[in-house]
């Protein structure tokens, strides 16, 4: 072998050995780094992401309370479900017969928010409205007899301040009378399987053979949630109407819940919205959904007859019984 075929195969074995070298210099800089990376997720994994990674991803498919003592409060009734799954979470006497009161303008309000696919549509208030519920003692929202409103402030009004006028006048523009649009709503109880439950009227009055159960609006609520105008509507505190033919600045109208409950943060989450309901009857009644540790539960309370908002206090108290119970489990 010549000198310069001995100085060429030297050179290839050079390369060959930095190649080698820079190899295992980058193997161990990666190395370095998914240990960086592994020990950097291990402490934000205990500074609480698991919680957010798992609620992004779905990594948890159950709650992280799967039963709750829902006993000791106010209402005679209860109902708190796991929106996601459908599982009963705790339960006091919430397949009994109740009166629903205002909680059925939940179905007012969906029954309404599926009939119409243009929410700017206006509807004028027939004075037939205001005889219809002179009387009654129907809360309403400050609609006048031949005012022009917006489908969607008639579905705020229905939702937030409870107006009764509001669900006569979207009862009669879909359906032709209130009549015939609580067909539409007792149909649609059925197709959603409350099987224990018959409307009278569109706005909650008592009447003996208007009644529900917890569970029933329960699954009312479950079924309105996935409808992303109700749930906007129904996490509103307030509302403002732009003008009218009556009220040159609109109306500004509250929500009935979020008005007698100044905080909604409970332990481990807080309460997004939420419909009250109230006859002599029917008792304080309150059909809310809160998140709490990332998971989203609807609660159903009635037949609270104490004096003051004892239904907004029993939804606080069940919530932070359960946000306990589930910071328990971690």
């Amino acid at each position: 072998m010549n000198e310069r075929s001995k100085r060429a195969q030297m050179e290839r074995k050079r390369r060959i050995r930095r190649k080698k070298q820079r190899r295992r210099v980058l193997i161990s800089a990666l190395v370095e780094v998914l240990i960086l990376a592994v020990l950097a997720l291990a402490f934000c994994w205990d500074r609480g992401l698991s919680a957010k990674v798992s609620g992004v991803l779905g990594i948890f498919d159950r709650p992280p309370a799967t039963e709750l003592d829902v006993s000791g409060v106010n209402s005679s009734n209860v109902l708190l479900m796991d929106v996601k799954s459908g599982k009963v979470i705790g339960n006091l006497n919430g397949e009994e017969r109740i009166y629903p009161a205002s909680m059925t303008k939940i179905m007012t309000a969906i029954v309404a928010l599926e009939a119409f696919s243009d929410l700017d549509h206006e509807i004028t208030l027939s004075e037939n409205i205001f005889y219809a519920l002179d009387g009654q003692d129907a809360t309403q929202a400050g609609f006048q007899p031949g005012e022009s409103v917006r489908v969607r402030d008639l579905v705020y009004g229905v939702m937030l301040p409870s107006g009764a006028e509001c669900c006569l006048a979207l009862a009669d523009e879909v359906s032709g009378s209130e009549e015939a649009f609580v067909e539409k709503m007792n149909k649609k109880a059925k197709s959603i399987g409350m099987k224990d439950t018959h409307f009278m009227d569109c706005t909650g009055l008592h009447d003996p053979e208007h009644y529900s159960t917890a569970y029933d609006i329960a699954l009312l609520l479950k079924y309105a949630l996935h409808n992303d105008t109700f749930r906007e509507v129904a996490e509103s505190h307030f509302h403002s109407t732009p003008a009218t033919n009556v009220h040159p600045d609109g109306i500004t109208y509250y929500s009935t819940m979020f008005k007698n409950l100044s905080d909604p943060s409970v332990t481990g989450g807080k309460i997004l919205g939420g419909k009250t309901g109230f006859t002599n009857a029917a008792g304080s009644c309150l059909a809310s959904f809160a998140e709490i540790e990332g998971v989203e539960y609807i609660l159903v309370t009635a037949g609270a007859m104490d004096g003051g908002t004892p239904n907004i206090a029993d939804a606080v108290t069940v919530y932070n019984r359960l946000g306990e119970a589930a910071q328990a489990l971690r």
